[in-house]
């Protein structure tokens, strides 16, 4: 409750406790188990915020944050801490807020969007798990499409530029360093799952402009900005990197403020430790960077969660108010976080902080906020007061009708695709396209022409062979003629010649007869003769012989008879010279 320039948010038996507005935006944290009042603390000090005139951004886990548009219902329990509080006397009222409602889907309030450049590379490599080798990359892509004015402003530019940048891959290395192909492949892999996972509507235009928030009723109350996160948390890695870049955008768009009566503007981010789970070094660095020096920007930034040790040192250093409800120590791990969270308060002498911090009910807290002066004050027990607004979610009816009812509702309920580097490169890979199909139509009408004349180089070549197996052709049958003619009159002169060498053989022939006629008729004649010749020859030898033979027989016998003796050698010698001298004669004719 915003009372006396104050934040009044809980009350002692005999002391109230106040957030001074001054000190607001040294930030603050609201820790405690589940069920033990850390809603109805946010709620009660953005009501606060939102009375003094600071508009409020809620990050709402549950759904339970939207009833803020609606006035509060009383109840016995109400009217029994109204009367603890002494409400009634400090003019406390059910009242509703001024609302917008927001949801990245789209689904439950105005689509909430923003633009790949906006979130910058480091962010979103956060949010699409990449390695330290990628995250330089997709440094290297944003400076490459800075340096050709294309401007990344949803997923399908931040594709397009990769596979650009994939394309020219050698082109690039050469002044940006090695860009490996694989590393970007994966890169464009991240960004289909990120789309899947609600990329495609929350990088787009209209995107938001955050000086819409810094905005006020017309009673001067800040608007409550009430962002439904339920679906959102489901994927807390963009949930932690939505709400990063949400005071990242702040930081960078407000002006340096100083020491202001009261923040510009207030955030409370429920479920803070998805903000810092499994975060590298580098992104924790930034975020430590973010909260300390976004205090001089006039922002609050309070941090909603179970343990402070959910918290970095570095970041919970810098939270100046502390509402810590009850904690539970169950195991040694549990006991050494609660010493831990009560060490991180200013001691109290009246009571050990350890000891009531596992004692505390539901709707008690012990507060540690800074004082005027800036110093922490002692920790009080106290109990948080109620909501002015209604404790719950809402129907669809109420919600539809506070966002149709929004000022806020025209400027972003539709989606606007502007010229941007999916475009431009679309048209560049077209130029590429309509340039390779005109050069492939020309190397095909050369082709054509090449096939035209190579087919009638081929006809042409048909016929010349045509013409040739024509000339062959006839060449060989004159060649077949001619033969056909040579070997005719080789035959007629083979005839001839074989008729002539008959001729000349049966004359031969004829003559040899007709000589060897004649030699054997001379023969027979010169036969006859030497017969004739031989004959008388013969004849007088025979005479002759005849006489000799029968002298040298009788001679002989004579010998023969005269050396045997007597009257039979004269008979035997008489034989034997007549059988001799016929012998002799007979041998003699013989020749």
């Amino acid at each position: 409750m915003y009372y006396d320039g104050k934040i009044w948010i809980g009350k002692n038996d005999d002391t109230n406790v106040y957030v001074y507005p001054q000190m607001a935006n040294r930030h603050g944290l609201i820790a405690g188990a589940t069920g033990t009042g850390k809603t109805v603390t946010l709620k009660v000090m953005a009501e606060s915020f939102s009375d003094a005139g600071v508009p409020v951004f809620l990050a709402d886990a549950k759904g339970d944050l939207a009833g803020m548009c609606k006035e509060g219902v009383n109840s016995e329990d109400m009217i029994k801490r109204m009367e603890y509080f002494g409400l009634a006397e400090a003019g406390f009222n059910f009242t509703s807020y001024p609302v917008n409602f927001w949801d990245v889907y789209g689904e439950k309030g105005m689509p909430l969007r923003t633009t790949i450049s906006e979130m910058g590379p480091l962010l979103l490599a956060r949010i699409m798990g990449l390695n330290d080798v990628q995250t330089d990359i997709l440094n290297v892509v944003f400076k490459i499409a800075d340096d050709n004015q294309l401007l990344l402003i949803d997923t399908k530019d931040l594709k397009k530029m990769l596979q650009f940048v994939s394309d020219n891959t050698k082109e690039f290395s050469m002044e940006y360093g090695n860009l490996p192909p694989t590393s970007i492949a994966a890169m464009i892999r991240a960004v289909v799952a990120l789309e899947s996972d609600g990329g495609e509507q929350f990088f787009a235009e209209p995107a938001l402009d955050i000086k819409d928030w810094l905005a006020t009723d017309g009673s001067g109350r800040g608007y409550i900005q009430v962002l439904d996160c339920q679906r959102l948390m489901q994927n807390p890695k963009t949930y932690s990197m939505f709400l990063l870049w949400m005071i990242s955008e702040l930081f960078e768009t407000l002006p340096e403020a100083g020491d202001l009566e009261k923040p510009r503007m207030v955030f409370f981010f429920d479920e803070a430790h998805m903000l810092f789970d499994n975060a590298p070094r580098v992104l924790l660095e930034k975020i430590e960077q973010v909260v300390k020096l976004i205090r001089s920007k006039g922002v609050g930034i309070y941090f909603i969660t179970q343990n402070p040790k959910d918290i970095p040192d570095g970041v919970l250093n810098q939270l100046g108010t502390k509402v810590q409800h009850a904690l539970h120590a169950y195991t040694p791990n549990e006991q050494k976080a609660m010493r831990a969270a009560a060490a991180g308060l200013r001691e109290n002498p009246a009571f050990d902080t350890y000891t009531v911090l596992s004692e505390l009910g539901t709707g008690e807290a012990l507060i540690s906020v800074l004082g005027e002066d800036g110093v922490p004050t002692m920790v009080e027990r106290a109990k948080i007061l109620p909501p002015a607004s209604l404790m719950g979610a809402i129907d669809d009816g109420t919600r539809n009708q506070m966002i149709n009812g929004s000022a806020l509702h025209g400027k972003y309920d539709y989606y606007v695709d502007n010229e941007s580097a999916y475009e431009r490169l679309t048209a560049y890979y077209s130029e590429i396209e309509e340039a390779a199909a005109q050069e492939r139509a020309a190397m095909e009408k050369q082709h054509e022409e090449e096939r035209a004349k190579a087919a009638e180089e081929r006809a042409a070549e048909r016929e010349r062979l045509a013409a040739e197996k024509a000339e062959e052709k006839e060449r060989v049958a004159a060649e077949k003629a001619a033969e056909r003619e040579r070997v005719a009159a080789e035959k007629a002169a083979e005839k001839e010649r074989i008729a002539a060498e008959k001729a000349a053989e049966k004359e031969r022939i004829a003559a040899e007869k007709a000589a060897e006629k004649e030699r054997i008729a001379a023969e027979k004649a010169e036969a006859k003769k030497a017969e004739q010749k031989s004959r008388a020859i013969k004849s007088a030898t025979k005479s002759v012989a005849s006489s000799a033979a029968g002298t040298i027989g009788r001679e002989l016998g004579n010998t023969f008879g005269k050396s045997v003796g007597g009257t039979f050698g004269k008979r035997l010698g008489g034989t034997l010279g007549a059988s001799l001298g016929r012998g002799l004669m007979s041998t003699l004719f013989k020749f």
